[in-house]
């Protein structure tokens, strides 16, 4: 291990926001609180890193680690004690300037801040506490900011970081147990669910205290995350989905992110390299139906099964279980319940609310859907309106499998050899004809 020491601030935030690129659990949305006037910032509830707020703006954070010094040896991981990589520390002091002084600068609107484990994970959640209480309490600082807990530190520590900041997150880092064993061996699943449960358990007791004492503090009001790595040890789609599910069910987690596994290091306990790159269509696949869990009703049974443990590469999770149950379609469009226009192809779950608060008004068309967003050029073989589809359609799987095809329904724009690079905040970057969506970090 090759240990820098004495760097500038400037080099070391350089080795730091490169070392924390890999952890993709940073996007948030959001917490609402409002300057009280005493302190610098304040928090707006609609999204944070590299995401879009209410009224449009894009908005980021500061996304570092504390240091990128280990003693943990996980396989797949950069930082790993191992590897031999400069390596640098910031102090809290150092974490709270470059904190304020970014946001004077108006580059950032709060502080995604996660750590490799120096010394022991009490040592290090002591560091990222005392970083936490300077921001808050010395230095005033009422903007987001979102905390990595330590697998293995005191709980009692992770509850104080829990009164400081807005979001927690520890990373699961596998779907079972046996991956975690034989690719991040000092980890265990323990040390990472206590952590999970304490902060659910503390945030339900906090809402009884806010209700019951005007002025009790808030603790982790956005909620928890938690990240897995795809494909790095071979469970499946199936299983991977099913812990998601879990975890949303029983720890009450905000959200659930999964990282497209990157090769960093060799080893053979990790998957040989390829040329394919990073399985970021599988990545893909997972968030669209991690997306269904969440918003549109759906189960991780629905979706896959252990005969069909994997998604299907052509088509997206929704549209793929609508093929495969054409018995339901086509769905009439003026009488359908909300529960079923949620599982048409084409209708988001907004484009169904429309639906449902607009027939109160009179009988909808397909120029009407149009209107509403709705894409017909998937929804139109599952839909009916007044009786009639848009054009004679047979039901049959492969006959709209085809007619999809045709129509645009694709894999998504590089995903057969796309690749990513966390933005720096030492590129010159030059934004023309507007911001795309599709390109920020999500």
């Amino acid at each position: 291990m090759r240990i820098t020491q004495d760097l500038p601030v400037m080099e070391k935030l350089k080795i730091l926001t490169d070392a924390a690129k890999y952890d993709v659990a940073c996007t948030s949305s959001g917490n609402q609180r409002r300057n009280d006037g005493t302190g610098l910032g304040s928090c707006v509830q609609a999204g944070l890193c590299h995401s879009f707020a209410a009224d449009g703006r894009c908005i980021s954070l500061l996304k570092i680690l504390f240091t990128n010094e280990c003693i943990f040896d996980c396989k797949y991981c950069t930082n790993r004690r191992s590897n031999d990589v400069p390596r640098a520390s910031f102090t809290p002091d150092e974490v709270c300037e470059l904190t304020l002084e970014f946001y004077r600068r108006n580059y950032i609107e709060g502080l995604f801040l996660s750590s490799g484990v120096m010394g022991s994970p009490d040592y290090t959640m002591e560091l990222l506490y005392a970083t936490l209480y300077k921001l808050r309490r010395e230095r005033r600082f009422q903007g987001y900011i979102h905390v990595k807990a330590i697998p293995g530190a005191s709980l009692e520590l992770v509850r104080k970081v829990g009164f400081l900041a807005d979001r927690m997150s520890v990373n699961l880092e596998f779907a079972t147990s046996g991956g975690l064993k034989k690719l991040a061996p000092h980890k265990t699943r323990k040390n990472i669910l206590e952590p999970m449960r304490l902060v659910q358990n503390g945030m339900a007791e906090n809402k009884y205290e806010i209700q019951t004492y005007r002025h009790a503090p808030d603790f982790v009001p956005a909620g928890q995350s938690t990240q897995m790595i795809i494909g790095a040890t071979p469970e499946s789609d199936y299983q991977i989905l099913q812990v998601a599910e879990s975890l949303y069910k029983k720890f009450e987690l905000k959200r659930v992110f999964y990282s497209a596994f990157v090769h960093v290091n060799d080893d053979k306990n990790l998957p040989a390299r390829t040329d394919a790159g990073p399985p970021l269509l599988r990545e893909h696949r997972l968030y669209q139906a991690d997306w269904l869990l969440r918003y549109y009703q759906f189960e991780a049974e629905e979706l896959l099964s252990e005969a069909e443990p994997n998604f299907n590469v052509l088509f997206d999770p929704k549209c793929n279980w609508a093929l495969r149950h054409l018995e339901v379609f086509p769905v009439e469009v003026n009488r359908a319940g909300y529960e079923l226009l949620l599982r048409v192809p084409g209708l988001g779950y907004r484009s169904a609310q429309r639906i449902v608060r607009a027939r109160r008004l009179g009988s909808l068309d397909f120029a009407d859907l149009k209107k509403m967003g709705v894409v017909l050029k998937r929804a139109m073989y599952f839909l009916t309106c007044n009786g009639k589809m848009m054009y004679p359609t047979k039901m049959d799987e492969d006959y709209i499998a085809r007619n999809l095809l045709r129509a645009g329904e694709k894999l998504p724009e590089g995903a057969d050899g796309m690749t990513y690079r966390q933005l720096s905040l030492f590129d010159d970057v030059k934004f023309g004809g507007g911001i795309n969506e599709k390109n920020l970090c999500v």
